[in-house]
């Protein structure tokens, strides 16, 4: 008689918006996973819940709504992918009971706290919540000059000076993204996100800048990783910016392959880099 292992469970996946979540899923399918979305009503895109097996929308403030139905489903673990506008989470919601007691424990009213509180609700309905690129490992950043020309003397200048700010950024959770122009700080990101920053700083000091978006120095994983997809490459080209720096193993680049190709064709330069443990 041969040994046979068991299927893993159904696969809770909370949706915000973007290409994220639709990765998640069809890696999920891959590997003969069942998923169930959390469809957030005011965020998720269309059309991801035709690569699911099954579909709950809940509006944002919904947690106990949430938590039900992926017990119900019998889901076990589950990955949060995708963005929540953050002026959505902290002002564009009606919190259920269950959201309302998280909110209540809170010590600080920032993502993190939140998002942390949430991940706790999950836990104690028996709902583990794992690193949102448990599945996407292959989508992370390398180490080094990925696309585009190395950048130049004072380009890496100013790349090792963003990582200095946007780990302290960071630190203080308050955002992921620092833009720099001849080693002095351009712009930077609270909660308008990086697209948003980008264009700000192009405004500001024209052509040539250099985007650094970093993770936390002790960054959670399971929630608020760094992205960067063909819509911060656009945002980059309409700023006339020159490179774009990221924490290498740490930010996810949506459709990797084809992000890379098409900075090269946009002659934007992205680099995995990795800060110093001084740093850290």
């Amino acid at each position: 008689m041969t040994d046979k292992t068991s299927a893993p469970g159904p696969l809770g996946l909370i949706a915000g918006n973007g290409r994220f979540p639709f990765l998640v899923a069809q890696a999920a399918k891959r590997q003969g996973r069942r998923v169930v979305l959390i469809r957030l009503k005011e965020e998720t895109d269309e059309g991801l819940e035709d690569l699911v097996d099954e579909t709950h929308e809940v509006s944002l403030g919904q947690l106990g709504t949430c938590i039900s139905a992926l017990q119900k489903a019998g889901a076990r673990e589950a990955i949060m992918a995708g963005q929540v506008r953050h002026l959505q989470i902290f002002s564009g919601i009606v919190p259920d009971l269950t959201l309302m007691g998280v909110l209540a424990r809170l010590a600080f009213k920032n993502t993190d706290s939140l998002i942390g509180g949430v991940a706790d609700a999950l836990e104690r309905g028996g709902i583990r919540l794992i690193s949102s690129v448990t599945l996407l490992a292959d989508q992370l950043a390398d180490e080094g000059t990925m696309a585009g020309k190395k950048p130049s003397s004072d380009e890496q200048k100013a790349i090792e000076y963003g990582v200095r700010i946007a780990s302290e950024l960071g630190r203080l959770d308050l955002g992921q993204t620092v833009a720099v122009k001849d080693r002095a700080v351009v712009a930077l990101e609270a909660m308008e996100g990086t697209d948003e920053v980008i264009a700000r700083a192009g405004r500001i000091a024209g052509p040539g800048i250099v985007v650094v978006k970093m993770a936390k120095p002790r960054q959670d994983m399971r929630f608020d990783v760094p992205v960067v997809g063909v819509k911060t490459l656009e945002a980059l080209l309409a700023a006339r910016a020159t490179v774009l720096a990221v924490e290498a193993n740490k930010t996810l680049l949506l459709d990797k392959p084809a992000f890379l190709a098409r900075a090269a064709e946009l002659g934007i330069a992205v680099v995995g880099v990795r800060r110093k443990s001084a740093e850290v």
